[in-house]
């Protein structure tokens, strides 16, 4: 089964910053592979099954650019975020010019990465062309899901990002309203078969969930556990 959240492909040779960034990323509900050569990044993206790529300019084996523009030849349009300490406006020009979506200069704020990572993804998933498996927005008390956009509309008008992984849990609860849904299930949908985290994993994400939306965490009233299975979301939510 195919995962629901996006897959990003980092290729970064600086270990201790490419660890960094896949921690981060994974903290924020995706799938990431790292790799540490440009040949091998372009081998993994041929394959495909990737969302994202985010890029340095200067790795081993084939540079960023010679990746992009290899990939750009081949009518690849996944979206290429270059993150790179190669950071002048001739060479932001060039790699934009050459098929880059984005691209992000070193040393780099946090969020700021973060925030164009989910910003290029949300513009790839606008472009999909299976409309027809979009889900509608619904209210869960009196917060709006919209699950397009990764957002929540809280009742005083304030909207919140929500990390893929959150958001494909919750659409997946959703979709199954008023059933008993397992950790394996799951696991099985969200994370897919190639990354399986343990079962404390989705009870982790489950308080993060609740915290969006139930006035009181301690007495759920829209996502309760049954205890030693999964979980149930109240059958009585409105598509807006």
């Amino acid at each position: 089964m195919t995962a629901l959240v996006p897959h990003i492909l980092l290729a970064e040779d600086e270990r201790h910053l490419a660890m960094g960034i896949s921690d981060n990323l994974v903290a924020e509900g995706y799938l990431v592979t790292v790799v540490t050569d440009g040949t091998d990044a372009l081998r993994a993206m041929t394959k495909g099954g990737f969302d994202l790529l985010i890029l340095d300019v200067m790795l081993p084996g084939q540079d960023g650019y010679g990746v992009c523009r290899a990939l750009r030849q081949a009518q690849d349009t996944t979206p290429i975020l270059f993150l790179t300490a190669k950071n002048s406006a001739d060479e932001r020009v060039h790699g934009l010019t050459i098929g880059a979506d984005d691209y992000l200069g070193k040393p780099f704020h946090l969020g700021e990465l973060l925030g164009r990572v989910a910003a290029l993804l949300r513009r790839r998933a606008w472009h999909q062309p299976q409309a027809t498996t979009c889900q509608p927005p619904v209210h869960i008390g009196g917060v709006r899901v919209d699950f397009e956009r990764f957002q929540m509309q809280h009742p005083d008008g304030l909207l919140e990002d929500v990390p893929a992984r959150e958001m494909a849990i919750l659409k997946l609860l959703c979709s199954r309203r008023g059933e008993v849904v397992s950790r394996d299930e799951i696991l099985d949908a969200v994370w897919g078969h190639d990354v399986y985290p343990s079962s404390r994993t989705v009870d982790n994400f489950i308080v993060r969930l609740r915290r969006r939306f139930e006035p009181d965490v301690t007495e759920p009233r829209y996502l309760f556990t049954v205890r030693g299975v999964g979980y149930r979301l109240a059958p009585e939510l409105e598509a807006l």
